[in-house]
């Protein structure tokens, strides 16, 4: 998943709390696939930083 795909999976998540749309067993799945999607998208932001840190460095 790219890194906008996984942004926009993390806001309607939030909305979907936000409006109090989930029930308690979704609200578990939803909140183990931001938890993923957070994860995903720090590395991501990770590894840019780093590959650009490695291009200003040459």
């Amino acid at each position: 998943m790219k890194y906008e795909e996984a942004i926009k999976e993390l806001e309607n998540i939030v909305s979907q709390i936000e409006k109090n749309e989930l029930d308690i067993d979704q609200l578990t799945e939803r909140l183990k696939v931001a938890q993923q999607l957070i994860k995903q998208c720090r590395d991501k932001l990770h590894k840019t930083d780093e590959e650009i840190k490695a291009m200003l460095e040459e």
